[in-house]
């Protein structure tokens, strides 16, 4: 059963600067619209999240996001990987798409995890994870974090500085920069 959360897009959030690039894109493809690229974050079942560890490696891990007041949410265990690499180092990079190569589209989006800590916001975003993914998904909120089963999950905001979507049928690469 597909579950969707309600879009949550202030009318008057400025476009970010949209380029194409021709360089990777078909001479008929066009640049994505931002608005595009929001609908497939909302739809988006599952990310890809890399974060790098305190040695500088990487880390990459999947898991489950919504996209909200302009910025994706996820959440992770204050003891996980994910979590510790977070805490120094913020920036990261999610992507999410299809395993196709003729068709759909890919996005990736740069930026820093801030954790979200605001009680109010945070019932928000349990609302709208329960309302993507289903009641296996629910969170209460205490303490600045969601709970679940007894566990403790911190929740992360990513707003993007950089995003790129990537087209493929007609192959394009469109750039959008906050």
């Amino acid at each position: 059963m597909e579950h969707e959360a309600p879009r949550d897009t202030p009318p008057d959030t400025p476009e970010p600067r949209t380029d194409l690039d021709g360089r990777y894109s078909e001479e008929t493809a066009t640049a994505t619209p931002w608005s595009d690229a929001v609908a497939w974050l909302e739809r988006a079942e599952l990310f890809w999240l890399t974060t790098v560890r305190p040695d500088g490696r990487p880390h990459v891990t999947p898991l489950l996001a919504v996209w909200q007041d302009n910025a994706l949410h996820f959440c992770t265990g204050p003891a996980e990987r994910k979590a510790k690499n977070l805490a120094t180092n913020p920036h990261v990079v999610l992507t999410t798409g299809q395993n196709t190569l003729r068709e759909g589209f890919d996005l990736v989006v740069e930026g820093k995890a801030v954790w979200e800590r605001d009680e109010a916001r945070l019932r928000r975003l349990a609302a709208a994870y329960e309302a993507k993914y289903g009641p296996d998904w629910h969170f209460d909120v205490r303490d600045g974090a969601f709970q679940h089963d007894g566990d403790r999950a911190v929740v992360f905001r990513v707003a993007p500085t950089a995003a790129f979507g990537f087209g493929k049928g007609v192959y394009s690469q469109t750039r959008w920069l906050f």
